[in-house]
């Protein structure tokens, strides 16, 4: 009976191990193509135009022949801990710029209420609007009526604004910011600038969670996009550090909805920048450095807890890789299908690592239980074995990307430290994976889709710019 059993686990092991395998060389392979793609772009730009011309920093930026008044929307449920500390520090960074914040909280929430009034008090930059429903709705929801409130302040004040700008409540911004974006937006419908998340604190596995994320913003912000932009493929909106030119957003405001926004989405952003390059409009990612070499982003802290931040992916995997499928559908061409699909495999992927991790755990339950007693087992045909070995390579591969990327943002000592976070990001997804199915199939049943946020803190700046 005992190797009966065996016999059945060993073909179990071996079909596990098929799928795992040919799902994550093709994952592999996929990373591989925006790899080289990426490099290949890098060395032509070093070559056939840096070697000509200096490397633009916002110090050698021009003004926008056609300046306009800038618009930041800042969506708040139960933020009364970071969103004092953000306004005021974004009031210190952009100082007498062309902009005002328009902060959205909820009447059952007083406490951030209370939060906003201390920095709004006297200051005409501030604008805070009161959702007409208690909270939370979901985050297109908050930030239609927004969008409804900047467009009463237009008629207030005879002045339309050139841009509207999303930012988060927790959000560190950059000086340069308003005055980059007023330079692009004259060109692009929207203009996305990368996002640094902040290194964590706290305990090593705080940090571990909160610094994997630091790995994969790395990456995805310093490789991937930059990758997308060369192949002319839609630049998605990540929901900070993001500006949509107005009439690009304007034009796709529906009435039923309140907006500009889906509320029945949880990944508003991201679908607003894929809807506007459906509509024609082209999207930019910028990486440019301020006078200091330092890069214009925006810095924030992400969560530290595996429950926070399963919670987080969870909301993301939803509506990219499930609801995304139906939702957006597919357009454009090969490099728009070819992107589409990298953003609507996270939760395959997840499936995949999932099936490899058993698959290791079943081998070392049978190589252990061949220490004891004769265990049958599935030959390894030649096919198998090297899809093991380029699966092997492939590992090798996207270790060093993640170590590089993460060097490259935040030093050595990180960099090697991306390596055994990898095993706490796989876990992540796949605990991810498993929420968002759940929630995406009662969203099916009809049970409609709220704001899943997490808890949030502003760091404390030793100086002010």
């Amino acid at each position: 009976m005992g190797t009966d059993f065996l016999a059945l686990l060993a073909i179990l092991h071996h079909e596990i191990l098929l799928f795992a395998v040919v799902g994550l060389t093709i994952g592999g392979v996929d990373d591989l193509m925006v790899d080289l793609l990426y490099f290949c772009r890098r060395c032509w730009r070093d070559v056939a135009i840096y070697t000509r011309y200096p490397r633009m920093t916002t110090a050698t930026l021009p003004p926008s022949p056609r300046p306009g008044r800038i618009a930041i929307f800042i969506p708040a449920w139960q933020e009364s801990t970071v969103i004092g500390a953000m306004l005021s520090h974004a009031l210190r960074c952009w100082g007498d710029e062309d902009y005002r914040i328009f902060v959205g909280a909820y009447p059952n929430d007083p406490e951030t209420l209370d939060a906003i009034g201390v920095p709004a008090t006297g200051q005409p930059r501030i604008i805070a609007a009161v959702n007409e429903r208690n909270g939370p709705t979901t985050k297109a929801d908050c930030l239609n009526m927004l969008w409804r409130t900047m467009l009463r302040e237009e008629a207030r004040s005879g002045i339309s604004f050139k841009a509207i700008v999303l930012h988060d409540a927790e959000d560190v911004v950059h000086p340069d910011e308003i005055r980059l974006f007023d330079h692009m937006i004259d060109r692009f419908a929207l203009v996305q600038l990368p996002v640094l998340p902040l290194p964590g604190e706290g305990s090593w596995l705080a940090r571990a969670i909160s610094n994997h994320y630091g790995d994969e913003f790395a990456e995805s912000h310093g490789k991937a996009l930059t990758v997308r932009e060369a192949l002319g493929a839609s630049i998605p909106s990540a929901g900070v550090a993001c500006a949509f030119e107005r009439g690009a957003l304007a034009r796709l405001a529906d009435p039923a909805k309140g907006g500009p926004f889906d509320p029945g989405s949880l990944t508003e952003d991201y679908e607003a920048g894929l809807r506007i390059s459906n509509r024609g409009g082209r999207g930019v990612f910028v990486r440019i450095r301020d006078r200091h070499g330092e890069l214009v982003a925006t810095r924030e802290y992400f969560p530290d807890s595996l429950n926070g931040a399963v919670r987080q992916k969870a909301r993301w995997m939803v509506g990219i890789s499930l609801a995304g499928w139906d939702r957006m559908g597919w357009h454009g061409g090969p490099a728009e299908w070819w992107m589409r699909i990298r953003d609507r495999r996270a939760a395959i992927a997840a499936f995949i690592l999932f099936a490899a991790y058993l698959a290791l755990l079943l081998w070392g339950m049978l190589r252990i239980a061949g220490l004891f007693i004769a265990v049958p087992s599935a030959p390894v045909s030649a096919v198998m074995s090297a899809l093991l070995w380029i699966n092997f390579a492939l590992m090798l591969w996207r270790t060093a990307m993640r170590a590089l990327f993460s060097t490259r943002n935040y030093g050595w000592r990180h960099g090697l430290g991306a390596i055994p976070r990898t095993f706490i990001a796989n876990l992540i997804v796949i605990l991810a994976a498993r929420r968002a199915v759940f929630q995406y199939a009662k969203s099916l049943l009809g049970k409609p889709l709220t704001w899943d946020k997490t808890q949030h803190h502003f760091p404390t700046l030793q100086t002010d710019p």
